[in-house]
C-alpha cells in the first residue's frame, strides 16, 4: 500500500472514531492492535489532538531522513497527500524525541496537569517493528513499520482527571514504560465520568485533610480548637519533598510506611488526650499499657460487661482504621503528586518558603507558631521520656533499697501510739478542689464544719493539712503506696519495684512492733491482692469477703457505710488481745459519681440488700458524667457521703483509744477539678487522747477537719518519716524526713502539648 493511501485511510479512521465516540469490545476480527501514539503538547484544537498521534507514529516509523524525492520512486509515493504531508515543526521535534527514546511516549505530567482537557491515548503500545531515526528532519515508512487502517480503530477515551489514573488499568508495553500514566477508565467510571471525577477529588481532599489533622492534632482536649489547625506543618513539607524525589516503587513503599507511622502517632496523641483528661498527664509508652486493661475493667464495672465488650471492639476497630486510612491517605497523595509533579514541586517550594519566612519572623496564630514543628517536637519528647523512664527504673531501685527506718527495731517504733486503735482511711478522689472549688466547696465545707463540731462535742479533736499526691485523677494505688512507704511512686514501674521489695511501710511498722493486729478492708479489690503481704497486713478483706448482697453503685462495689459496718462486724467489734491497726479504702466517691448511696440507720445496713431501692432511685452515670455542671455537683455529694459515713462510724463505734488518720488519694479528674488544678489532697488526724495531737503540734496543721488555704503543704512521700518520727521514742529530732531523689520530672510522665 502506498504511503499516500495509507495516510488517507488512517485519517478517515481517526475521523470516524472521533465522530462515533467510544466503542466497547473487540471487532469481529479480534481486538485491534495498538501503535504508539504521542500527544502533541500545547495544542488546543481538538482535531489536531486527535490526528497528531497518527502523524507521530508514521513519522517515527520512517527511517529515511532525506526530504528530497527519489527519482526512482513511484510518483504517487513522491507526492504527499495534502491531508497528511504537513507536519509542523513542534510535532516533528516531539516525534523525533519519541523515536529516539522508547520512553518518549510517557506523558508530560506537568503539562497534563496544566491542561486538564488534553487527551491521552492510554492504550497505545510500541510497535516492535519500528526503528528509531536519530535525525529529525523527516521520515518515510518501511514495510516492517507500515500500519493498517484497522490499527487506528482504537476508541479515543474521554479525558481523565489526574486522580483517576491509579484506579484504572494500563495494558501493553506502555504500562511498564510509563508508570503513573493515565489509563482507560473501566466499569462505573467510564459510565459516570462526572461522578468519578467528584469521587476522585473528594478522596484526595479527604486524604489531605486527614494527614493535615494528624500532623497538627493537639494532645489536650482543651487545645482542640480550629486555631490549632491554622498552621503549616514542616513535617508535611519535608514528606512531600522526599516523595517527589523517590522513584515509583520506593515512593510507594515510603508512602505506606510514613502513613503507618503517622497513624501510630495519631493513636498516641488520642491516648494523650484521654490520659490528660482523666489522669492529668500524657500517655507513657513504656509504662501505661497496663492501664488500658484497668480502663476496660472500669467500664465493665461501671456500665456492664456488654458495654465494656462493645467499647473494646470499638477501640480496636478505630485503631486499625486509623492505621489503614492514614497509610492509604499518604499513598494517594503521593500518587497524585507523582502524576502532577510540576505543580506539586512548585507548591512544595512555595510552602517551604512561606514556612521559613514565618519561622524567621516568629509569626503566630492564636499564640502558637504559624510555622509548626509540633509533630517533630512531640516525637522528640516521647523519645526523651522513654529514655528517662528506663533510666528512672534503675535509679529508683537504688533509692528504694535505702530505708531510714528499715533497720529500726520494733520496740523503738510507734511508742507514742501504743494501745491505740489505729484507722488509716483513704477517701477516693478527695482532693483540694472539694474544699476550694466554688461549685463544689459549699456543700463539702458545710459537712466538714458540722463533722468537726460533732467530734468536738464527743470529746474528739482534729488537725488538718495538705499533701501533694503522686497521682492525679486515678491510679489510686500510687497515692496509697506513696503515703505509706515514704517513696515518690508516680508510675506503675515504681509501684512494682517497691512492692517487690521489703521497704517498710507505715502499716508494716505497726506489724513489726508486734503490738497490733493489722487488717485491710478493701472493697475495691475484687481478686487476689498479693500486695497485702508487702504492706504487713495480717488479713485482707476484699470485696468477696465482706458479705455484701446488695447492688453495685457504678464502679463502687458497695457503699462506704456498709464497708465500715462490715469492718465493725468482722474485726473491730470483736474482742482482741491487742489493739487493731486497720487500712480502709472507701470507694463511694469514685467516678462517675452516680448513683450515690444515702446514709441509713446503722442497724438497717444488714447484708446490703436494703440498698437496692436506693441504687435504683439514683441518677444514671451517663446523665451525670457527661454534664460539666452535674458532674461537679454529684462529685461534691459523694465526698459528703464518704466523710459523713466515716465520722458517723467514729462517733458510733469509736472510743477513747481510737485514732483516725484519713486523707484523699488524689484529686478528681480535670473535668471536675479544672485545668491546672494542683495535686493537693487534705489529710486529717482525729484522736480522743489530747496527747496524740500534741505530738504533732510542731507540724503547724490547722485545727478541725478543714485545712485552710495557708495550711502547710508537704509532698505525700514525706509523711511516713514525719509520722514515724513524731510517734517514736524521740519525737521532733530522731530522724529527718527523707526526700527521694529519683522523683521524675513532669516530662517523664506528661506529654508536650501542642
Amino acid at each position: 500500500m502506498s504511503r499516500q493511501s495509507s495516510s488517507r485511510q488512517r485519517s478517515e479512521s481517526d475521523k470516524g472514531t472521533t465522530e462515533e465516540g467510544l466503542t466497547e469490545g473487540p471487532t469481529p476480527e479480534g481486538p485491534p492492535e495498538r501503535t504508539p501514539d504521542v500527544p502533541v503538547q500545547g495544542r488546543d484544537d481538538v482535531g489536531e489532538r486527535d490526528t497528531a498521534p497518527v502523524q507521530a507514529a508514521d513519522t517515527a516509523a520512517d527511517p529515511d531522513p532525506d526530504p528530497d524525492p527519489d527519482p526512482d520512486r513511484d510518483p504517487d509515493t513522491a507526492t504527499a497527500d495534502p491531508d497528511t504531508a504537513a507536519v509542523d515543526a513542534d510535532t516533528a521535534t516531539a516525534d523525533a524525541d519519541t523515536a529516539a527514546d522508547p520512553r518518549g511516549s510517557a506523558v508530560d505530567l506537568g503539562a497534563a496537569a496544566a491542561d486538564p482537557g488534553a487527551s491521552v491515548d492510554p492504550g497505545a503500545s510500541v510497535d516492535p517493528g519500528a526503528s528509531a531515526a536519530p535525525d529529525t528532519a523527516g521520515a518515510t515508512s518501511t514495510p516492517a513499520a507500515t500500519s493498517t487502517p484497522a490499527e487506528h480503530d482504537e476508541p479515543v477515551a474521554p479525558p481523565l482527571e489526574p486522580e483517576d489514573a491509579d484506579e484504572t488499568t494500563v495494558s501493553g508495553p506502555l504500562a511498564d514504560a510509563t508508570p503513573g500514566a493515565a489509563a482507560v477508565p473501566r466499569g462505573w467510571r467510564a459510565k459516570y465520568p462526572a461522578v468519578a471525577r467528584i469521587v476522585a477529588w473528594t478522596a484526595t481532599g479527604l486524604s489531605l485533610a486527614l494527614v493535615f489533622i494528624a500532623l497538627l492534632l493537639p494532645t489536650k482536649l482543651t487545645l482542640l480548637e480550629p486555631s490549632a489547625f491554622m498552621r503549616i506543618p514542616v513535617e508535611g513539607i519535608f514528606g512531600a519533598t522526599l516523595l517527589l524525589m523517590l522513584p515509583s516503587m520506593a515512593r510507594r513503599v515510603v508512602a505506606v510506611l510514613a502513613g503507618v507511622a503517622l497513624g501510630v502517632l495519631t493513636i498516641l496523641n488520642l491516648l494523650d488526650i484521654g490520659f490528660n483528661e482523666f489522669l492529668g498527664r500524657g500517655f507513657n509508652v513504656v509504662l501505661d499499657w497496663i492501664l488500658l486493661d484497668d480502663a476496660e475493667s472500669y467500664v465493665k464495672d461501671s456500665l456492664g460487661e456488654t458495654a465494656a465488650t462493645v467499647a473494646v471492639i470499638g477501640v480496636v476497630v478505630l485503631a486499625v482504621a486509623v492505621l489503614v486510612l492514614m497509610a492509604l491517605a499518604v499513598l494517594r497523595i503521593s500518587n497524585v503528586m507523582a502524576r502532577n509533579s510540576a505543580v506539586a514541586t512548585r507548591t512544595t517550594l512555595v510552602l517551604g518558603t512561606v514556612w521559613v519566612m514565618c519561622a524567621a519572623l516568629g509569626v503566630q496564630v492564636a499564640g502558637a507558631p504559624f510555622a509548626s514543628r509540633s509533630t517533630t517536637a512531640l516525637v522528640q519528647d516521647r523519645a526523651e521520656r522513654v529514655r528517662k523512664t528506663l533510666r528512672d527504673e534503675r535509679e529508683f531501685a537504688k533509692v528504694a533499697a535505702v530505708d531510714t527506718y528499715g533497720d529500726t527495731p520494733g520496740d523503738q517504733l510507734l511508742t507514742g501510739l501504743r494501745g491505740k486503735d489505729m484507722i488509716f482511711t483513704f477517701i477516693e478522689s478527695y482532693g483540694r478542689s472539694a474544699i476550694e472549688d466554688p461549685a463544689i466547696a459549699p456543700g463539702v465545707d458545710k459537712t466538714l464544719k458540722n463533722a468537726t463540731k460533732r467530734l468536738d462535742k464527743a470529746g474528739f479533736a482534729a488537725k488538718s493539712g495538705w499533701l501533694t499526691s503522686a497521682t492525679y485523677g486515678g491510679s489510686s494505688w500510687l497515692g496509697h503506696s506513696t503515703f505509706l512507704t515514704g517513696l515518690w511512686i508516680d508510675n506503675q514501674n515504681r509501684y512494682r519495684t517497691v512492692t517487690a521489695g521489703d521497704h517498710m511501710s507505715i502499716t508494716r511498722a505497726f506489724q513489726r512492733t508486734g503490738a497490733w493486729r493489722t487488717v485491710g478492708i478493701m472493697p475495691g479489690v475484687q481478686k487476689a491482692w498479693p500486695e497485702g503481704k508487702f504492706y504487713g497486713l495480717d488479713h485482707v478483706y476484699d470485696s468477696r469477703e465482706l458479705g455484701y448482697q446488695g447492688p453495685k453503685f457504678s464502679w463502687s462495689t458497695m457503699p462506704d457505710q456498709y464497708a465500715l459496718k462490715a469492718f465493725e462486724r468482722l474485726e473491730h467489734g470483736k474482742k482482741h488481745d491487742k489493739p487493731l491497726m486497720s487500712q480502709i479504702i472507701l470507694t463511694s466517691s469514685h467516678q462517675p459519681w452516680a448513683p450515690i448511696p444515702k446514709m441509713i440507720p446503722w442497724s438497717e445496713v444488714g447484708n446490703g440488700s436494703v440498698y437496692k431501692g436506693i441504687q435504683k432511685a439514683g441518677k444514671k452515670p451517663a446523665d451525670v458524667f457527661t454534664d460539666p455542671t452535674k458532674v461537679k455537683t454529684e462529685y461534691g455529694r459523694s465526698i459528703q457521703y464518704s466523710v459523713n459515713s466515716l465520722i458517723d462510724y467514729v462517733l458510733k463505734y469509736g472510743n477513747k483509744n481510737t485514732v483516725l488518720v484519713f486523707l484523699g488519694d488524689h484529686q478528681p479528674l480535670a473535668r471536675v477539678s479544672g485545668d491546672n488544678a494542683s495535686r493537693d489532697v487534705p489529710v486529717s488526724i482525729v484522736a480522743h487522747d489530747k496527747a496524740v495531737l500534741d505530738r504533732i503540734s510542731h507540724w503547724n496543721w490547722d485545727d478541725g477537719l478543714m485545712p485552710g488555704a495557708k495550711a502547710p503543704v508537704w509532698k505525700m512521700s514525706s509523711f511516713r518519716d514525719r509520722f514515724l518520727d513524731a510517734y517514736g521514742p524521740n519525737p521532733g529530732g530522731a530522724t529527718a524526713p527523707s526526700q527521694p531523689s529519683a522523683s521524675p520530672k513532669p516530662s517523664s510522665q506528661g506529654s508536650s502539648n501542642r
